[in-house]
């Protein structure tokens, strides 16, 4: 299609313009991160650590490709953003069984980067007509730009789906699907197409990355666990380009210690999450929602912890289902203990975990007990209530902030 050609003096100040755009601010990103994600439609999406995180990084580089083609290029039409890493996106999101609809927080961020744009626009002109102008170009540009975007992604999408609709890989992710969902499927067929007994002990496993790790590495990882967990085999569920759904057919899930022994030589950005034992069907499911919402738990705290075991993090999961109640518990129950040196609080976490045994705590840190002493006293003295009349509670927010990403 023909595509009209602004004025000199518009496109400049479109170039002017981009500019600008190309540096957005911390807060602006925000909430260009909040539109995406939010809404019931996203739920899916922003409770998915890998698709989440794409969803981020594809709304920003839209907003950055636009930038960069009206900076070199103003006033044109800028082609489809379809970067590897954006097509590797959207072949993510079917392998999660969403449709198109899921391409909407690109609709939901458009709005909020016209906003900003139209606040740019305004401090570049004052003149009447060049404001017209530039608002009537840069808004067929946008939205055309997205209409592109939005088209090559289906296409890639349906392709996808596709392709995925053949084959053994297709069979083994249905079947895990509708035993997931309850669906009814007969067992031997399910068996059969997964090549995995149901009958007997499951421990479930994710095995995932935000940041565009290698297939092989997850693989490599997913074999860690297998051994972590003595295991003589594995069910392996291709869930997405960046995670992989495994279960392990044994009554005992690999204990932290197994793992971290079994992981160095992976990248460090590989996490795990592990959930309980179970057994039977109902052992299967479980297991995986436990696994799921561990491995939830970690993007929701924004954790640096590449394993978490559900057992582990249970009543944690549970304390921060709501963010801001979590912060405000940990705030009420710590107190200044909350921002202080961290040894203070991984000293009396320690020192309740080994059930308030000073020597043991000693031990386990590696340091004097004399030491040890010391800094409970001093968390003592910064904790809002003494230690002995609010044990639960303050173990309990003391392991919060141990998973937790930022400091207290």
């Amino acid at each position: 299609m023909s595509w009209p050609t602004p004025s000199p003096r518009v496109r400049e100040l479109i170039r002017r313009g981009a500019e600008l755009a190309l540096h957005p601010p911390d807060a602006w990103v925000e909430e260009l991160y909040a539109a995406a994600l939010g809404g019931e439609r996203m739920r899916a999406i922003a409770e998915d650590p890998v698709l989440s995180e794409g969803a981020r990084r594809t709304n920003v580089a839209n907003v950055l490709h636009w930038a960069t083609a009206n900076l070199q290029r103003p006033g044109e039409r800028v082609p489809a953003n379809v970067t590897p890493e954006i097509l590797e996106i959207a072949r993510d999101l079917v392998r999660r069984g969403l449709d198109e609809r899921s391409l909407d927080s690109y609709r939901t961020a458009q709005n909020v980067a016209w906003r900003h744009w139209m606040d740019i626009c305004f401090g570049l002109t004052d003149d009447a007509a060049e404001l017209r102008e530039l608002l009537d170009v840069s808004s067929r540009s946008i939205a055309t730009f997205l209409d592109d975007t939005v088209t090559a992604l289906t296409v890639r999408m349906q392709a996808e789906r596709s392709e995925l609709t053949r084959g053994t890989h297709a069979e083994r992710r249905a079947a895990v699907t509708l035993l997931l969902e309850g669906a009814p499927i007969r067992r031997g067929r399910a068996e059969e197409q997964l090549g995995y007994r149901l009958g007997g002990p499951h421990v479930a496993a994710i095995v995932w990355s935000s940041t565009g790790t290698p297939i092989s590495e997850l693989e490599d990882t997913a074999e860690a666990v297998r051994k972590a967990g003595g295991a003589e085999r594995r069910l392996t569920v291709l869930a997405g380009t960046g995670t992989v759904w495994i279960w392990l057919p044994t009554a005992d899930a690999p204990t932290t210690e197994a793992l971290q022994a079994c992981l160095p030589g992976s990248s460090p950005d590989v996490r795990v999450a592990v959930g309980r034992p179970g057994r039977d069907l109902e052992g299967f499911r479980r297991s995986h929602l436990d696994a799921l919402t561990t491995q939830r738990m970690l993007a929701r705290l924004t954790s640096p912890r590449r394993i978490a075991r559900f057992e582990d993090v249970q009543l944690v999961a549970a304390l921060t289902a709501d963010p801001t109640q979590a912060d405000e518990f940990v705030a009420d129950t710590l107190g200044a203990l909350a921002t202080a040196e961290p040894e203070l609080r991984d000293t009396l976490l320690t020192y309740l975990r080994e059930q308030c045994n000073s020597s043991r705590t000693a031990e386990r840190l590696f340091t004097h007990r004399n030491t040890v002493l010391r800094r409970l006293a001093r968390a003592d003295d910064l904790l809002p209530r003494p230690l002995a009349q609010n044990t639960t509670a303050v173990a309990a927010a003391l392991e919060v902030l141990h998973w937790r990403g930022r400091p207290g």
